[in-house]
C-alpha cells in the first residue's frame, strides 16, 4: 500500500509542477497536462495494480483529451462570451477606422499615424498626407485603402 501511496504522490507532484509551470508560462496548455496527471494520481489511487508502461499510455490518452476538450469547447465557449473579443488584439480594433498618412505610401509600403504612434501601413502608392482606411491587418502592419 505504501509503495503504490507514493505513486500516487508523483503524478500529483507532476501534476502541481504542470499547473505551476502554466502560471510561470501563461498559454492554457501545461493545465490541461497537470489535470490529466491528476486524474492518473486518482486513477493508480482506485486501480493500484496497473503497470508503468499502462499508466504512461493512460496518461497521454487523458492529456490528448483533455487538450482536445479545451480546444475544442472550453476556449470557443469563452471566446463567445466576450464582449471584446479583440480586445487583446490592438491592430484588429483598428478595422474600418480612417487616419492619415504620416509618411507616403511608396512600392507598397508607408506609416500612418494612429493615436500618437505610428504603425506601418502596406497598400496603393498614396502620397502623405492622404487619407486611408484600415480595412485588414497583417501582423503589425496595417493593410489600407485611399478612403472614399
Amino acid at each position: 500500500m505504501l509503495t503504490n501511496l507514493t505513486l500516487h504522490y508523483g503524478w500529483w507532484l507532476l501534476a502541481l509542477v504542470l499547473i505551476g509551470a502554466e502560471l510561470m508560462i501563461p498559454g492554457f496548455f501545461m493545465l490541461w497536462i497537470g489535470v490529466a496527471a491528476a486524474a492518473m494520481g486518482l486513477m493508480l489511487m482506485l486501480l493500484p495494480e496497473l503497470s508503468f508502461l499502462i499508466q504512461a499510455v493512460l496518461f497521454v490518452a487523458l492529456a490528448l483529451i483533455s487538450c482536445y476538450i479545451y480546444w475544442r469547447f472550453v476556449r470557443a465557449a469563452v471566446n463567445e462570451r466576450s464582449d471584446q473579443p479583440n480586445l487583446n488584439r490592438r491592430a484588429e480594433q483598428y478595422i474600418g477606422r480612417r487616419y492619415v498618412l504620416d509618411t507616403a505610401i511608396v512600392n507598397g509600403r508607408g506609416k500612418v499615424k494612429v493615436g500618437d504612434s505610428p504603425w506601418l501601413a502596406e497598400g496603393p502608392d498614396l502620397p502623405a498626407g492622404s487619407e486611408v482606411e484600415v480595412v485588414g491587418v497583417d501582423g503589425s502592419a496595417l493593410k489600407v485603402q485611399k478612403a472614399s
